[in-house]
């Protein structure tokens, strides 16, 4: 189990946006957001991460969650 933790779906609620919108918003297939969504994802490029916490006015930290005991948040 990853002890980083992906928290997009919150992040989309919380600014009422779909996955496709976001998608289209910073130009990454539905696809990566779709990895990086399920925590399949094993890395993120900084501009990636720029672009999402852009559209999502947010901090990387809003996205990306570390839990030192390897548990899910």
């Amino acid at each position: 189990m990853m002890a980083i933790s992906v928290r997009l779906d919150d992040l989309l609620h919380d600014n009422r946006m779909t996955l496709t919108e976001l998608s289209e918003r910073v130009g990454i297939t539905l696809a990566n957001l779709s990895v990086l969504k399920t925590g399949k994802a094993r890395a993120i490029r900084f501009s990636t991460l720029e672009a999402i916490c852009r559209e999502l006015n947010c901090q990387p930290g809003d996205l990306l969650v570390f839990n030192a005991d390897g548990e899910v948040a």
